[in-house]
């Protein structure tokens, strides 16, 4: 059963690099509502957990060390049709492949740097959402 919601992180590349706005401001102009939303740190354990389905990957490493270099911005998105709309919006991972109009193709260094994180399914939406988000802070 589709729930209607998705979870992001824009990443520490784009923190970095100042997208932050810009990027909020994409996914307001695409009519998703912002019902979470928190400028935060993944901690090494923290970034290792989050990314265990990817443990046995040779980039895991890579992974876990780039998202817990610096503050991250967790959302919860709402909007009919959230997953397949947002992973439309954010573009392909390699923004060398993303689509004009998409965050990856604007903001997205590489693929390893590729500016945003979006849920796959409706049930990481809500397994990525409970970990970044205490019950109470999810309107």
């Amino acid at each position: 059963m589709a729930t209607n919601r998705t979870f992001t992180m824009i990443k520490p590349d784009a923190v970095e690099s100042g997208h932050i706005g810009g990027i909020l401001n994409m996914i307001t102009e695409a009519d998703f509502k912002i019902v979470s939303l928190k400028l935060t740190q993944l901690t090494v354990a923290d970034a290792k957990a989050f990314y265990s389905v990817h443990a046995a990957r040779p980039f895991y490493g890579e992974l876990v060390e780039f998202m817990s270099r610096g503050p991250i911005v967790a959302a919860i998105l709402e909007k009919e049709n959230a997953i397949e709309d947002f992973r439309n919006l954010i573009g392909a991972t390699n923004p060398a492949d993303a689509i004009e109009g998409t965050i990856r193709k604007k903001y997205a260094k590489s693929i390893g740097e590729n500016a945003v994180h979006g849920s796959d399914s409706d049930e990481n939406a809500a397994i990525e959402s409970a970990f970044h988000f205490a019950g109470r802070e999810q309107f």
